[in-house]
């Protein structure tokens, strides 16, 4: 175990127990697995799915993933995030990636909202925090990184759901929500895909199908711009309008098409897309999350890999789940019980990495791996 990752509060007994992670993988990668084992060169690209505080339960697993196990690749490694995805793959892409992830899951866990807070003032919080995370230099950072290369999803909006203004934006998005239950690509009338990417390499996902799509290379004049709008909320948070680069518009939440995605990552290649994930469910846009019916292509599902917590280990955190939005209503007149419950999470996370980085060393992913639900 990578020395700077373990947890010395506890015993070493505790450590590496497979039981807290499940490895699940469509049709080729299950196959290469079984085969090959899984190996870091083996993988071209990592998934990052939006989701707000459920992150925090992955936060063990990236301190293992980044700093260290994927450290060696000499290949170039696309990092493909929506929302807090696009924001985890931003402080992995730092010079100094665990001490970033650190300081992202602290403001993360924190910050603190009135109940009467506008969504120009979460805006302003969320800006905040980026400049946290970023400082004066961060953006050069991402870009000039030796092997990953970020993209970032956003969605660029069109009328009623590019206004702020609350009561057309909420009839927008019921609209959407409406349409989406009949049929997701119904959702290019309400949105298109902005997907924000490094330019030194063309990313294998490049051209995504279902949804109209503006690829915009990144640079120093609009990083910052595309993380804001990648995580930008509809109704919580303002949208970020005319990116510099990018077509003029209104931009918000990338997970409100790419939620967990549902797109072809890799075509006619052998390589492994890892999906370190907080659950076992794939959930293709933030409008299906009350649809059990909607799931991802088959075929877009070949070459991933999930890793993600198991349901033993979610139900062993405290509150028997992991963090999620709910919670600040249900703590909202005790932010102090919140933050606990939250930092006792990121603690219990270490064990996701310890599991995944014994899985890896000892070569059980052979044996572990199961077909990702859908795929058989």
């Amino acid at each position: 175990m990578p020395e700077s990752t373990r947890n010395t509060s506890r015993p070493e007994a505790s450590f590496g127990s497979e039981s807290d992670l499940v490895l699940m993988a469509g049709r080729k990668a299950f196959d290469i697995i079984r085969d090959q084992g899984l190996k870091p060169e083996m993988v071209k690209v990592v998934v990052g799915a939006a989701g707000g505080p459920k992150w925090l339960v992955l936060s063990g697993l990236d301190r293992v993933l980044f700093p260290h196990w994927l450290r060696g690749r000499t290949e170039p490694l696309f990092l493909l995030g929506s929302s807090v995805g696009a924001w985890r793959f931003a402080a992995a892409a730092l010079q100094q990636p665990e001490e970033a992830t650190e300081r992202l899951q602290t403001a993360f866990i924190r910050q603190r909202y009135h109940p009467e807070a506008t969504p120009r003032e979460m805006s302003q919080i969320l800006g905040t925090m980026l400049q946290g995370l970023l400082g004066s230099h961060g953006d050069g950072e991402i870009l000039g990184h030796t092997q990953f290369r970020l993209s970032i999803m956003a969605a660029r909006c069109k009328w009623p759901v590019a206004s702020d203004n609350w009561l057309l934006l909420s009839l927008g998005l019921f609209d959407a929500a409406l349409y989406n239950v009949v049929h997701r690509n119904a959702l290019k009338f309400f949105f298109e895909r902005s997907l924000f990417y490094d330019p030194r390499e063309v990313p294998p996902f490049f051209e995504m199908d279902g949804f109209p799509m503006q690829a915009i290379p990144l640079g120093r004049h609009n990083l910052r711009h595309a993380l804001l709008a990648s995580a930008s909320i509809p109704m919580t948070m303002c949208k970020v309008r005319n990116i510099p680069g990018a077509p003029k518009g209104s931009y918000r939440d990338g997970g409100v098409i790419d939620h967990h995605f549902d797109i072809p990552f890799l075509k006619d290649d052998e390589s492994i897309v890892l999906f370190p994930h907080y659950m076992e469910r794939i959930i293709p846009g933030w409008f299906d999350k009350p649809l059990p019916w909607r799931k991802p292509q088959p075929s877009n599902m070949d070459n991933v890999v999930v890793v993600a917590p198991s349901r033993g280990f979610v139900e062993r955190l405290p509150h028997g789940k992991i963090p999620d939005r709910k919670d600040y209503r249900a703590f909202k007149n005790d932010d102090e019980e919140r933050v606990a419950y939250w930092e006792a999470v990121i603690e219990e996370s270490a064990r996701l990495g310890e599991s995944f980085w014994d899985i890896v060393q000892t070569d059980k992913a052979r044996d572990l791996v199961t077909r990702l639900p859908g795929t058989e």
